[in-house]
């Protein structure tokens, strides 16, 4: 989070940053201004670091509505989240290839440095003119990405620029710059009193433990199904159990069909059947032999 002055403050930091890496390729004296490109390209050689659009970053675009508490204290001040665009020339003599040789240390210097480092904010911001920038306190970081332009969108751009004539660029994009309010949000209250209380895992009010998320599911389910709790239920009356009762409900199914099923016809043995020869049974040989006495 940072106040107004961010934008100049990170458009310094940046030609900061350019002008103190380009060394070893440049051993010549290198002038690197904050400005648009000069309508009259200067001869010695010159880095110009012009910021030429501002625009809404879109994936931060939540932040820049306030928060409030129930009563409309504010809690947390509004922030909009920007993008900064770029437009980095050189010039120099050209039968020495100065320009090109600037744009290759500002590319190589923006690939291998691609964050915006504390110090040189710091250093920017003492700059007269920076006085009160605290840029250097955000915890927001300034990250420059090179930025795709085919031929039709620099020409509109340098177009814009109103009789200046085209020199060799790169355009970079610098995200993200978070704008903040004037207002300043309520303190928190201090905390006033601190509770601590212990309590086993399994507790009303105790905490899961880690890597539990169905508590009870491994412990063994004490339900009986209601088919055994029937076949088991003791008769009323105090009476004693029917052993039968107590057998599994396949074993009582089991011994109901023996029941029912009909008696098998003994086969015939070396024992007497009980009839006497001639097929009359032995009551009714001795029922004749009564008849006979009388």
């Amino acid at each position: 989070m940072s106040n107004a002055l961010a934008f100049a403050t990170v458009t310094q930091a940046l030609a900061l940053l350019i002008e103190s890496n380009l060394s070893p390729e440049m051993d010549i004296a290198v002038k690197v201004e904050t400005r648009r490109p000069p309508a009259e390209p200067p001869t010695e050689p010159t880095i110009n670091v012009f910021l030429y659009q501002v625009t809404p970053n879109p994936s931060m675009r939540h932040t820049d509505l306030p928060t409030r508490a129930a009563d409309g204290t504010l809690v947390k001040r509004p922030a909009a989240p920007l993008d900064l665009h770029y437009l980095i020339s050189a010039y120099g003599e050209e039968a020495e290839l100065v320009g090109q040789r600037l744009i290759g240390c500002v590319v190589r210097t923006l690939h291998e440095i691609p964050v915006l480092p504390r110090e040189l904010i710091e250093l920017a911001a003492e700059r007269p003119y920076l006085a009160g920038s605290d840029l250097a306190q955000s915890p927001q970081k300034v990250r420059f990405t090179p930025t795709v332009m085919d031929v039709d969108e620099t020409s509109k751009l340098w177009g814009m620029l109103h009789q200046t004539p085209y020199s060799l660029s790169v355009a970079y994009q610098a995200s993200l710059v978070l704008i903040e309010g004037r207002e300043k949000p309520v303190p928190a209250k201090p905390v006033e009193t601190r509770t601590v209380r212990v309590l086993p895992f399994g507790a009303p009010g105790a905490p899961v433990p880690p890597g539990t998320d169905n508590p009870g599911a491994d412990e063994p389910s004490t339900d009986v199904p209601a088919s055994d709790e029937a076949g088991t239920e003791a008769p009323a009356g105090g009476a004693e159990p029917d052993p039968e009762s107590s057998e599994p409900a396949p074993a009582r199914k089991r011994a109901a069909a023996k029941r029912s099923a009909p008696a098998r016809t003994r086969k015939a043995t070396g024992k007497p059947s009980g009839r006497a020869p001639g097929g009359k049974s032995d009551a009714d040989n001795g029922a004749d032999a009564d008849g006979k006495e009388r």
